[in-house]
């Protein structure tokens, strides 16, 4: 007979004694005493939270084994893709299977922010993060205490690694002290510059800079279209990826919209129905 399970017997068929606790670990009774007791903490509610804390650690450890494992059995990409070419899979079912199989595969990673000023205190709080159309990079804005923001670029091609890091930088040539809205912008080439909105003050603006000018790799490049148009009570923007309406980007404002060139600054504007919050173009 297993030992194992004969203990195990023997602990489940321990009587109940009044006034008595018995601990299995330790294989005992222990005198339970009314209410609190700094000399004795063995009481009822101490009992209860020490039984709530293991239950709580076992259910992490569940997840933790949840997290772990592989996706449901037969569920790879080659065999999806056989099925939706053979029609056995709808578009919508086979959406949904890669979606699953996507984040099964993925891993939780760890950001290591650096900044310059290790002074600045406050500033590990992301405020808006937006991946470029590749998604191979992260364009991040924290907020600090003094007020502000600073910005920095994720590379995620350093996934391979154990940690991610990205650099925190001030920029001077966004004038506005906070952001409002961000999109990627493709302008010499993709995602090559990035629009950032602010409305901090009165007026606001709208600012093409460098994607360049956040990243540390080239720190002496500073290409030159850097342009900043006056905008007030902006709420969002997007960058048009249109070919017939190339170099253009939209600003959400107060019940209407405007789409700006940024080479001929030449300005469109559409009235709505209500404050513009979100935007994206149609690619054709």
């Amino acid at each position: 007979e297993d030992p194992s399970s004969s203990s195990s017997m023997q602990i489940s068929v321990a009587p109940e004694l009044p006034g008595f606790y018995y601990d299995p670990e330790k294989n005992r009774y222990f005198r339970l005493l009314p209410g609190h007791n700094n000399h004795n903490p063995l009481t009822k509610d101490s009992i209860q939270h020490k039984a709530m804390e293991c239950k709580r650690l076992r259910l992490l450890q569940e997840e933790e084994k949840q997290n772990q494992k592989t996706t449901r059995a037969g569920l790879n990409s080659s065999v999806l893709l056989q099925k939706r070419q053979l029609g056995s899979l709808s578009s919508t079912t086979y959406c949904r299977l890669v979606h699953e199989l996507k984040v099964n595969c993925m891993q939780r990673r760890k950001i290591e922010i650096h900044s310059p000023d290790s002074s600045v205190a406050g500033t590990n709080n992301f405020k808006i993060i937006v991946a470029d159309v590749a998604c191979e990079r992260i364009f991040t804005v924290n907020d600090v205490e003094h007020g502000g923001c600073k910005y920095g670029i994720i590379n995620l091609s350093g996934l391979g690694k154990e940690s991610l890091t990205v650099e925190m930088y001030d920029n001077l040539y966004f004038t506005n002290r906070k952001v409002n809205s961000v999109c990627w912008a493709s302008l010499t080439h993709p995602d090559s510059h990035l629009c950032l909105m602010g409305i901090a003050e009165t007026p606001g603006c709208a600012s093409l800079l460098p994607a360049s000018l956040f990243s540390s790799t080239n720190p002496g490049d500073r290409p030159g279209m850097l342009c900043s148009f006056k905008i007030s009570t902006a709420w969002s923007c997007a960058w048009c990826l249109n070919p017939q309406a190339d170099n253009c980007f939209s600003t959400g404002l107060t019940r209407r919209v405007l789409v700006t060139n940024v080479v001929t600054g030449h300005r469109q504007t559409f009235g709505t129905s209500s404050d513009v919050l979100a935007q994206q173009f149609a690619t054709q």
